[in-house]
Formats: structure tokens, C-alpha cells, sequence
């Protein structure tokens, strides 16, 4: 039984074990407090709002590799008793609080429960790869849930024997395949076995692009204009930004009256950076540099930089320079989580010798990003390419979903300090 059904089982469980507990019967239509039309009212709206929430959760697989994770079930959970709120205020049936609130709690417990379950087991994809570009394939076998089993060339004889059971064969759809492997892979398609392309599998278990899309042509599976998530985005920033404003306000008056005292100069230094659609804005920060420390032009920060003050080495990497950044979330120029925007020159210098570092620009850029939490900090141009290819996975699958993971990712990474020069 996969998750979906044992979410349903879940959530017939909860409303059997509420109803005995409020009820003093496990059969909800029994209970002499509800009329049978009143109670399957409500129960339709709980299996309702379970079914709308895995739907939901499911669409975004195409995301990641599709593992039990017990953000899903909260979001599922929360999704049902939304649902089912909403049903009750318009249809206004008679139903019980305390068999809601029981309701929605046992069923958060149960689908954690299964979950624990499920991650306990082994859990990987077995996969056969066809293409040219063995690299992609090895790095996908290297993954923590993959299995590569064998690679297979595009114009190679395919093999007599067909796939074990449990198997996916994955195509490189940029290759040319002979007329002999293009027959191998309709039939298996044909006979039922999953056939899928080598980008989506890399996508899933990498979480990023793959460099060769890079250098050969990428594309955007869907138009970013049309993504419903980016007004949704830009509210939901403003919101949460202006909700904490009480917190970051206080520690920005304490690591202001901290950079004052170690070193003269400004509080708060400004800086020129490329936001969406390549507009330029004025990026606030806090100062942790020498006045001085571009006198030679602009570089990179480097490891151990002499430029550093005392107190720019604590705010770097405990990430409280960025404070400032949140006024500039406010304004509309930066969003909580996006690629990070950088300075004019470096992006000319970047746009000329790397293909599509541009498209960086499809989204608001952030005060904290996929690549960040996943690269660190990049000083050339070969680890530039590298965030980049993070960078238009998230410019890709931008969501609320892997939003929230980047913020929790964030979190961590402020705690331990780590990637920060």
C-alpha cells in the first residue's frame, strides 16, 4: 500500500478512535449526537480535504524523489482540516469540536507513525540509463537513494533480456537513438515497465540541473510567468517580514552600536546589485570591511581577507550583516529566498562566459537561496557555474514547498556559520 492509502487508513483510524473517545462508539453513525446526514456530511469533508492535501503533495514530487517526509504529512493534515472548516461553515451541519480537534490530532500522530515506518525501511530507485553522457549517471548513482544498475549506449544493441522487476529505464531524451534501441525502448514502454527521461530523474535525486544542459541548451519545462506561486511569494514576504520587524528591528540597533564601536566608518554600507528582470537596486548590509577595502577595485571576499574587521568576522558568519536586506524585501527588491543578486560587474563578466546565468534573473532574487544552502560561498567561475546550476533548479521549481525547506536549511546554516567568508 503506498502513502496515499495509508494516509486514508489514517485518517479512517482518527475518526474511529475520536468517535470513541466523544462519543463513546467507534462508529461515528451510531452516536446519538449526530443525524446520519450530519455525519456523513462530515466525514465526506475530512476524506475530502486528506484527498485534495496528498493530491497536492504528490504534484510537488516531480520536485524531489519522492521519499515519505513528515513536512508532507503536517501540510497533509493542515490541508484536511482547512478543507473540512471551510465545508462545515458553508454547509453548516451539526458537528462535534472535540471530535474535530481529537480528529485531527490522531490523525497527525497516525500519518507521522507510518512515515517513521516507511523511512525505516531501505529505500531506493533501481534504474537502467540510456545515454551518451555516462557522468550524469554516475552522479545520479551516487545519490543516497539511487541505484544505477547499468548504462547503455544510445546506438549500442540493446539487451535480449528484459528489465528486473521494480527497474526504471531512464532515456536521455537529447539522444539519438538506433532504430533497434528505439524499439527496445517502446516495447518496454508498450509492456507496462516506467520509462523516464534522464533529466527528471537527475533533477529529482541531484537537485539541480545538470552542467552539460548548461553548456548544450536548458529550457524551462513551464514558463516562470505562469508559476501562481510568485504574486502568492511576494505577499507572503512582505507578511512575515513585517511580522518579525519587532526581532530583527532590536538586533539591528545592537549590531549597529557593535560595528560603531570597532571601526570608523558607516553602519551600513550600500552596495549596487542586478535584481529581477536585470534592475538595478541598492542592496543594504551591514558593514564588515575596512572603508578602504575596495580602493584596488571589486573582488571576491577570500578565506581569512585581511579586509575583514573584527566584528565583520562574527556578523559574516552568523549571517547578521544581512539584516539590513529585510528593508529591501520590504521595498519589493529582494524576496526571502531566490538566487542571490550580485554586483553589476561581476554579472557582465559571468553573462559572457556562462550560458544562461542570465536566467538567474527570471525570479526576485533573495536574501537566502538553494545554492547557498547547498554551495556555499563562490569566489571564480568555476564555482559560480556550479551555484548556478542550483540556481535554475530553483528558478524551475520555485514553490512554497521548497521555500520553506530553504528557509529551514537557512536556520541551520546561520547556527553552525557554515560557508561564510
Amino acid at each position: 500500500m503506498g502513502v496515499f492509502g495509508s494516509d486514508l487508513l489514517a485518517l479512517l483510524g482518527a475518526i474511529t478512535i475520536s468517535s470513541w473517545i466523544v462519543f463513546g462508539t467507534p462508529v461515528i453513525w451510531n452516536a446519538r449526537e449526530l443525524s446520519n446526514r450530519n455525519a456523513w456530511t462530515y466525514v465526506s469533508l475530512l476524506f475530502l480535504g486528506s484527498i485534495i492535501g496528498s493530491y497536492s503533495s504528490m504534484r510537488t514530487w516531480t520536485t524531489r524523489a519522492p521519499r515519505p517526509t513528515y513536512g508532507r504529512a503536517v501540510a497533509i493534515v493542515s490541508m484536511t482540516g482547512a478543507v473540512t472548516a471551510v465545508g462545515l461553515s458553508l454547509f453548516r451541519p451539526y458537528f462535534s469540536r472535540s471530535h474535530f480537534v481529537t480528529t485531527m490530532a490522531t490523525f497527525l500522530v497516525f500519518a507521522v507513525a507510518h512515515r517513521v515506518v516507511r523511512r525505516r525501511r531501505p529505500w531506493v530507485e533501481r534504474f537502467v540509463v540510456v545515454t551518451q553522457e555516462k557522468k550524469l549517471a554516475m552522479e545520479i548513482d551516487g545519490t543516497d537513494h539511487a541505484v544505477v544498475e547499468t548504462v547503455l549506449s544510445p546506438q549500442e544493441h540493446p539487451p535480449s533480456v528484459p528489465l528486473d522487476p521494480g527497474t526504471t529505464l531512464v532515456v536521455d531524451l537529447r539522444a539519438v537513438l538506433s532504430d533497434d534501441m528505439a524499439q527496445y525502448v517502446s516495447s518496454l514502454s508498450m509492456a507496462g515497465y516506467p520509462v523516464r527521461g534522464l533529466l527528471n530523474v537527475y533533477e529529482e535525486h541531484m537537485e539541480r540541473l545538470p552542467m552539460v544542459h548548461l553548456a548544450e541548451g536548458w529550457e524551462l519545462t513551464a514558463p516562470v510567468s505562469r508559476n501562481v506561486y510568485a504574486p502568492v511569494k511576494r505577499v507572503a514576504d512582505f507578511i512575515l517580514t513585517l511580522v518579525a520587524a519587532p526581532l530583527w528591528l532590536v538586533l539591528m540597533v545592537l549590531v549597529a552600536i557593535v560595528v560603531r564601536m570597532d571601526s570608523p566608518g558607516p553602519v551600513i554600507f550600500r552596495q549596487e546589485r542586478v535584481g529581477k528582470d536585470g534592475k538595478r537596486f541598492t542592496l543594504y548590509k551591514f558593514r564588515t570591511m575596512r572603508t578602504d577595502a575596495e580602493k584596488d577595485g571589486p573582488r571576491f571576499a577570500e578565506v581569512n581577507d585581511p579586509r575583514i574587521t573584527r566584528s565583520g568576522r562574527f556578523l559574516r558568519k552568523s549571517r547578521l550583516d544581512e539584516l539590513p536586506q529585510l528593508i529591501n524585501v520590504l521595498r519589493g527588491e529582494l524576496s526571502l529566498v531566490g538566487p542571490r543578486p550580485e554586483r553589476p560587474v561581476f554579472v557582465r563578466d559571468f553573462s559572457r562566459k556562462i550560458p544562461f546565468y542570465n536566467a538567474r534573473s527570471l525570479v526576485r532574487p533573495g536574501v537566502t537561496g538553494w545554492a547557498q544552502v547547498n554551495y556555499g560561498y563562490a569566489d571564480d567561475v568555476a564555482d559560480t557555474i556550479d551555484k548556478l546550476t542550483f540556481d535554475l533548479y530553483y528558478v524551475k521549481h520555485m514553490s512554497a514547498w521548497l521555500d520553506i525547506q530553504i528557509l529551514g536549511q537557512s536556520i541551520w546554516t546561520v547556527l553552525t556559520g557554515s560557508g561564510a567568508r
